[in-house]
């Protein structure tokens, strides 16, 4: 057994019991069924020929009898059979998406999103008729071959054998036809992918806004029939992929019966009498019985092989390294909300920090030595690429140091539980993004639990409940896709108030003022600064208005401290820091 068969059986192993059951199902049926012809021969060879009715009525009843108890049986099988396989296909979109959630913020800066989408809906999707029905189909219909090979032994073995001659070389064309399959359905899953990451980032509000504006909606509609009409040829090339083959399988199986009949009346012929009509006639009922469920083996046995290449890429997702992992015995420094603000000072401190995004790449931070003070606010400034959004995400554990370590109260960031991490750290970014529900939704994204007095104060605090009061639905209102109901400003102050709500002990504003105008910017940059008070601020700095009151101002260049101190101490000091104030705010103080 390959290792990829023993993951895939690995899957079933929850529901042992309920697949003895249909198990259990299916050889009872396979086992009725197999009476049928016999029953159908003494009809022929004896109840007729002698007039015995009473015979022929126990016959009759007997396959009536018979017929209705594996239609019955049938329902059961099925029904047991889907709920095992949909539970499976439940099993299986939870572990991607779950691991999927354990990934590295870097796992999704170098993956589309419409990837992603496609091996959770397209990937898995693909494998569900294997997973539903594909084990039981197996099982049932090797049952009910097995059972039809020893009645037709026992009915006569040299009509058996002479029927069975043709099934290895049927095998061996079946198998070459699904591995051909499988090549085929790997690059389909690939276009498919392709495909649903460009619907994804192309039907999104600012995909459409992009397209529209500069004037590529046209191009766009051209490169998705491109890709779509691809998707169709490969499509067409999987279900012809050994069509002529099969057919010359399916045609073998019709003409068997006749080639019986021709065999059966030559040895009749020649003087045996070993072969009885009622012999011929039960025998090609079972051969009947038997072309089916060789049929669909071989069919299952195509499908496996091709879904073996949706399996592959599911498992590839699986197999992904989960680079930030938590202790086996984490430190907890808080359960949140104002117990965890009361428990925790809030110190963070960088010794030594080194980080680098690749390997062999150059380093993005080189040897950070930092300390941000219990209640402190502190700006980090500097070029485009010179690591402030970097800092920030490795207090926040995004990402782990490669050298060095981040420390919060005297405790590496390492050590903590994601829980009281997340508890501790808020992040306020410039990204702001809000879930296509309401704002009372969004809100409770941070805090479940909040209650709706909760939300306002923390909507006051924001400086955003008089707008959301004043909408028809107030805080029911439906966002929209990212937000899009909303200006910038508005979507910055909704995200600040839901901050708010989770009432961390150590904030990290990751320049969340940068895209606003002047006039927004004093709402957002007042709402920020309620926020900040009592906590320790790390501010991603853009504009000096957002800076020129913070303890401590750290100017970083090319992933190390150029200089530090105030705003007066350093515009005195006439260093980078004085130039970056002289130069365009726009320029000098942007980026990340």
């Amino acid at each position: 057994m390959s290792p990829q068969t023993r993951r895939i059986a690995a899957l079933f192993r929850p529901y042992r019991a309920r697949l003895g059951a249909v198990l259990g199902l299916i050889a009872i049926s396979a086992s009725l069924a197999m009476v049928t012809p016999f029953l159908l021969r003494e009809v022929l060879d004896t109840a007729i020929p002698e007039g015995d009715t009473t015979l022929l009525g126990w016959l009759v009843g007997g396959m009536v009898f018979i017929s209705i108890a594996t239609a019955v049986i049938s329902v059961g099988q099925t029904w047991l059979s889907n709920v095992v396989g949909q539970r499976v296909m439940h099993d299986l979109r939870a572990a991607v998406y779950r691991h999927l959630q354990r990934l590295s913020l870097a796992f999704f800066t170098r993956t589309r999103t419409g990837e992603v989408q496609s091996r959770i809906a397209n990937d898995i999707g693909g494998v569900q008729n294997v997973v539903t029905s594909t084990g039981t189909s197996i099982v049932s219909n090797v049952t009910t071959v097995l059972a039809t090979v020893v009645a037709m032994l026992l009915l006569d073995w040299r009509l058996a054998i002479f029927s069975l001659a043709l099934l290895p070389f049927f095998v061996w064309l079946t198998r070459r036809v699904g591995n051909e399959r499988k090549r085929i359905t790997s690059k389909k899953q690939g276009r498919m992918a392709d495909m649903s990451a460009l619907v994804a980032e192309s039907l999104s509000v600012s995909g459409i806004l992009l397209g529209k504006t500069m004037g590529r909606s046209g191009e766009l509609a051209q490169r998705f029939e491109a890709e779509s009409g691809q998707l169709a040829d490969l499509e067409v090339q999987s279900r012809m992929a050994g069509r002529w083959r099969m057919a010359t399988v399916q045609m073998s199986f019709s003409i068997m019966p006749a080639l019986v009949y021709l065999f059966a009346g030559l040895t009749m012929a020649a003087g045996s009498s070993t072969i009885t009509i009622g012999t011929v006639v039960a025998f090609t009922t079972l051969q009947t019985r038997l072309l089916f469920p060789i049929g669909s083996l071989l069919n299952i046995s195509i499908d496996i092989q091709t879904s073996r290449a949706l399996f592959d890429r599911i498992f590839e997702y699986l197999d992904l390294p989960v680079e930030i992992t938590e202790r086996a015995e984490p430190v907890v420094l808080g359960s949140g909300g104002g117990a965890a603000s009361a428990r925790i000072a809030g110190e963070v401190r960088f010794e030594d920090v080194r980080f680098r995004y690749e390997q062999e790449g150059l380093p993005t931070l080189d040897g950070v030595d930092l300390v941000v003070a219990p209640g402190t606010k502190t700006a980090i400034v500097g070029e485009t690429g010179s690591g402030k959004t970097t800092l920030g995400y490795l207090v926040a554990r995004l990402y782990d140091v490669t050298g060095g370590r981040v420390m919060i109260d005297g405790v590496d960031v390492r050590d903590l539980s994601f829980a009281s991490l997340a508890a501790t750290v808020g992040l306020v970014s410039q990204e702001t993004y809000l879930f296509h529900a309401t704002i009372a939704e969004n809100l409770r994204f941070a805090r479940p639990d909040a209650t709706d007095a909760q939300l306002v104060a923390a909507a006051r605090a924001a400086q955003i409940h008089e707008l959301i009061a004043s909408l028809p639905d107030g805080y029911d209102t439906v966002v929209g896709e990212r937000g899009y109901r909303f200006s910038g400003g508005e979507k910055q102050r909704i995200a600040i108030a839901r901050t708010v709500l989770r009432n961390p002990p150590v904030l990290v504003l990751d320049e969340a003022t940068s895209a606003l105008d002047s006039e927004t910017e004093r709402a957002v940059q007042d709402a920020l600064d309620r926020l900040a008070e009592g906590r320790t601020t790390i501010a991603i700095a853009h504009r000096l208005s957002t800076i020129r009151d913070a303890d401590e101002i750290v100017v970083l260049e090319r992933g190390a401290i150029a200089e530090r101190g105030t705003h007066e101490q350093l515009l005195a000091a006439g260093g980078r820091y004085a130039a970056l104030v002289a130069g365009s705010p726009s320029r000098a103080l942007a980026g990340t």
